[in-house]
């Protein structure tokens, strides 16, 4: 977030008391000011440089409090007396330091073991961690090129190795003709787009619905027994990615996605995937031919993989 140089009235303040009996409402209100970055000043109230995201979270947070029987007020502050706004400045760059900082040691001590051996889950809850703090990092802490520079390495090295076991497979997918039905959906053009990235970079595509009519290619996401499709719970997309070994978090992330939008089991809990396909829908009711829905729709999912998903 970006705090404009010029504001007349650099601070917002909120000063608010809850009833003693309000333990629970206390808690959900601290965990609030927390994650919204606010500062505690030694004296009463949180402090937030004055933007229009924070001012809305301030009402917002009073809204809420005073929905609890408790009173609160948003206050535009043009300084305090006994802390200049350097000061303040640094005591917001200390707080985001100090979570950096807890991120950096959870980061390592995850990186640290061998890419097999790592909990499951807690690379992805660090890299989300990363973008809260981001949002709430107003005057840019030096800690965060760090943590943004390990997950960047921590990334290349997943696709590199990803990369690696794909191609190692079998020289059999290389450069080949894959093939697919007509009219392709959310799962056929996600698993496109997942062989051209981390399976077969020069793969083409070729649509039918009847393999023979290309005996030399590869079908995928078809109604035969040959090459890759559903197989028990799994979509195409997530067949293609535990057959071929690619271990990328980000490309698992877009497979939870892929497989809800699919098969519509809500198995993970994830409601991206609906937007992306009706935007594919969308496309496809404008006649679009085969060949440009599907490189609209793996631009589509390239855009997802590039937004950390």
């Amino acid at each position: 977030m970006t705090v404009p140089r010029s504001q007349t009235i650099p601070w917002l303040l909120l000063v608010f008391s809850l009833p003693a009996r309000s333990a629970s409402q206390r808690v959900q209100i601290w965990r609030k000011l927390q994650r919204y970055g606010m500062l505690p000043l030694r004296n009463s109230g949180y402090v937030l440089p004055n933007t229009a995201p924070n001012q809305e979270r301030m009402e917002w947070l009073a809204t809420a409090i005073r929905t609890y029987k408790g009173q609160a007020s948003v206050v535009q502050v043009q300084g305090f007396d006994d802390l200049p706004p350097e000061h303040l400045k640094q005591l917001f760059v200390e707080g985001r330091s100090r979570d950096y900082q807890r991120l950096l040691h959870d980061a390592k001590k995850v990186l640290a073991r061998s890419p097999s051996r790592r909990p499951g889950g807690r690379l992805n809850r660090i890299r989300r961690r990363f973008l809260e703090l981001q949002d709430i990092d107003f005057f840019g802490s030096p800690l965060r090129s760090k943590v943004e520079n390990l997950l960047s390495q921590a990334d290349k090295a997943d696709t590199q190795t990803s990369g690696r076991k794909a191609s190692g497979k079998s020289g059999e997918y290389l450069n080949r003709l894959w093939m697919t039905r007509p009219r392709p959906g959310i799962d056929r053009v996600s698993s496109a787009w997942l062989i051209r990235r981390f399976i077969d970079p020069k793969a083409r595509f070729v649509f039918g619905n009847e393999p023979s009519a290309h005996a030399d290619s590869i079908p995928f996401d078809m109604f035969c027994p040959q090459g890759f499709g559903h197989r028990g719970e799994d979509c195409t997309f997530e067949t293609l990615r535990k057959e071929f070994l690619i271990r990328d978090s980000r490309v698992k992330r877009i497979a939870q996605i892929i497989h809800d939008a699919d098969l519509g089991d809500e198995k993970f809990g994830r409601m991206e995937g609906q937007g992306l396909d009706k935007v594919l829908n969308g496309w496809a009711k404008q006649e679009l031919p085969d060949d440009e829905l599907l490189r609209r729709g793996m631009n589509l999912i390239e855009g997802l993989y590039e937004s950390n998903a």
